[in-house]
């Protein structure tokens, strides 16, 4: 994947760690880019402080931070850290996520500077612990939400598209995997029985991702009638699921037909998104009762069990059938009734 930032905006030690994390790390471009566009921010609202800049205007935009170098970076204090990340909450509006990954990358370009580098000893960033995260349970669709979802995808039968759109949500309410994951499949990925696909998830980390029955059935449906036709046959890029341009389909265009079809299920005043989808997977194959939690993970791609055991959550449809299972539900008579019996 190309860079989709001009790395000559960013001084030349911002590349070299840029440069770290991609070649010898294994991040993915789009991984490199994010942390690089976060201390971008972070240099800038430096920047600004220092030139008496409002932090909030169109000129903070404009600051180029091509001036930073190593000694500037070696010479910021813990307190200075502080102070961006209560800017990015007060003036930015960022909640717990976007603040804990910009300080991520904070600390992680500053163990580059001091463990891999030895330009400085000191790490201002050290510790400074992460925004806590709310605890929230995972939003899902239900069951009877999904089959909606999907009826749409199949009723569309005025859309050329139909059958990739239908092959795309259906890989996501089966497989739960990640929108980079279903965007980076190529044709031959997928196992030529249609038992699995390998797909590349965080961290450039190769795995395997088995398709059920409905999953094999829209595959090869789509294959045959639309990607492998004579059309597309001879296109150079191998890519499973192709724009309208006959290119790689991004990120941005699937996000967009996940809303477009949640609108036409009813589905759009319910803040669902494509994350979502990978949540409801989860959930399913989780609540269906026969599925591990450590497969769990596995399927997920997750390195710690812990992020799996958010799907563990039982729905209210549970909690209220646990609350009417109690054996004292029954014993309805108050001190009140009593009184009044004698």
């Amino acid at each position: 994947m190309s860079s989709i930032i001009n790395i000559e905006e960013f001084p030349p030690a911002l590349r070299e760690f840029a440069s770290y994390k991609t070649a010898i790390q294994g991040c993915s471009q789009k991984t490199a880019d994010e942390y690089l566009l976060d201390l971008r921010t972070f240099f800038r609202y430096l920047l600004a402080k220092e030139r008496d800049i409002d932090p909030d205007s169109d000129e903070f935009c404009e600051i180029d931070i091509r001036v930073i170098d190593v000694e500037y970076i070696k010479n910021i204090t813990p307190d200075q850290i502080y102070e961006f990340l209560l800017y990015t909450g007060n003036v930015r509006k960022n909640m717990w996520a976007a603040k804990a990954r910009k300080l991520s990358a904070i600390k992680m370009m500053y163990k580059f500077f001091t463990i891999k580098r030895g330009y400085f000893d000191e790490n201002p960033s050290a510790n400074i612990e992460s925004p806590k995260k709310k605890k929230t349970l995972p939003k899902v669709m239900s069951l009877e939400e999904a089959k909606l979802l999907l009826d749409a995808v199949r009723n569309d039968v005025n859309s050329k598209n139909r059958l990739r759109d239908l092959c795309i949500i259906t890989l996501f309410l089966n497989c739960g995997m990640r929108l980079s994951e279903l965007v980076g499949i190529n044709i031959p990925d997928i196992e030529r029985g249609f038992q699995y696909t390998r797909v590349l998830g965080k961290g450039n980390k190769e795995r395997i991702i088995y398709l059920n029955e409905a999953c094999k059935k829209v595959l090869v449906e789509y294959l045959s009638e639309v990607r492998l036709t004579e059309k597309y046959r001879n296109i150079k890029d191998k890519a499973l699921f192709l724009s309208n341009r006959d290119t790689r389909i991004t990120d941005k265009m699937v996000q967009k037909i996940v809303y477009k079809y949640l609108d036409m299920a009813g589905l759009g005043s319910k803040h669902y998104s494509v994350h979502k989808l990978r949540h409801t997977a989860a959930t399913l194959m989780y609540q269906s009762g026969k599925v591990d939690i450590r497969v769990l993970k596995d399927i997920l791609g997750h390195e710690q069990l812990s992020t799996t055991q958010i799907y563990t959550h039982v729905n209210n449809e549970q909690m209220m059938n646990a609350m009417f299972e109690n054996p004292l539900s029954n014993m309805l008579n108050t001190s009140a009734d009593k009184k009044s019996d004698d």
